[in-house]
């Protein structure tokens, strides 16, 4: 969580002196590059055929979703704000699991999640003068996310964790390229500070990127996910600290529902288990 956070203030960063859609084409090549050296090196094929399964069609999908609108919602609107409605994601995948792979909630964690999506409100504000209808962008994210952790439980076990991350990082690049289409902004190459900025990103983004997937695949589900949470606190700390945003009573009152309904959601199904 700690490596995302880093990776985000990285972009945002980036932002500032080069087009969004050339961020995202430039941070894809270097991740992918990254784990493309490792699966190489371990042997694997970047192009093996479970990669075009259906699952994995889907979850390319949400990639380019999630990706595309997060990191649009980290760049125009305040870096804390948008990793608070992402906490919101375990919430929508536990949603998810039910209504898709048929997991049993229980009517109390559906009230919990009911309330975690109210704190997403919360922070939001929908009909206050302080709305901007730039904070959807966040939610799209956060929605493309979770569908992208649903199907990741459906795709192939065969597929490696660094395969999996060079066609991850390979969907940020078609996200960029479709955003730099619609800009219409002339390629160019980083400067000297954005290009700083995007090797930061790609070094601490993979490093996040693989040790998520390793606690995902072999770690307690219900003892990695609360962990997830921490990553609130490092993007306030950055946003705070880096960017100078000030921190709203409603966006902390948002987190704090959204985080107490995910760990009380994650409490239940463990006792449940």
């Amino acid at each position: 969580m700690a490596g995302f956070a880093v990776e985000d203030m990285f972009l945002k960063s980036a932002a500032v002196s080069m087009p969004i859609g050339q961020v995202m084409i430039w941070f894809g090549l270097g991740g992918s590059l990254i784990f493309a050296s490792v699966a190489l090196a371990r042997g694997q094929s970047l192009f093996p055929h479970a990669v075009v399964e259906p699952t994995m069609l889907v979850r390319n999908a949400f990639e380019i979703m999630g990706r595309l609108f997060f990191t649009l919602a980290i760049v125009l609107t305040p870096l804390s704000s948008a990793t608070a409605i992402l906490q919101a994601t375990p919430i929508v995948v536990v949603a998810g699991a039910a209504l898709f792979f048929g997991e049993k909630v229980g009517w109390r964690r559906w009230v919990a999640i009911s309330v975690g999506l109210c704190g997403v409100l919360v922070i939001l504000r929908p009909g206050a003068d302080s709305f901007t209808a730039l904070s959807i962008l966040a939610v799209l994210g956060m929605l493309g996310f979770a569908g992208r952790d649903l199907a990741t439980r459906a795709a192939p076990k065969t597929l490696s964790g660094p395969v999996l991350g060079v066609w991850g990082f390979w969907m940020i690049v078609i996200a960029g390229v479709g955003f730099s289409v619609w800009e219409g902004a002339e390629l160019a190459l980083p400067d000297g500070r954005a290009a700083l900025a995007l090797s930061g990103a790609c070094a601490f983004g993979a490093c996040g990127y693989a040790s998520l997937t390793q606690a995902m695949r072999t770690g307690d589900v219900s003892a990695v996910t609360p962990f997830r949470y921490s990553r609130l606190l490092f993007g306030i700390g950055f946003g705070v600290l880096v960017f100078g945003e000030a921190l709203e009573p409603q966006m902390l009152a948002g987190s704090a529902i959204i985080v107490a309904s995910g760990l009380y959601i994650l409490a239940r199904g463990r006792r449940q288990n």
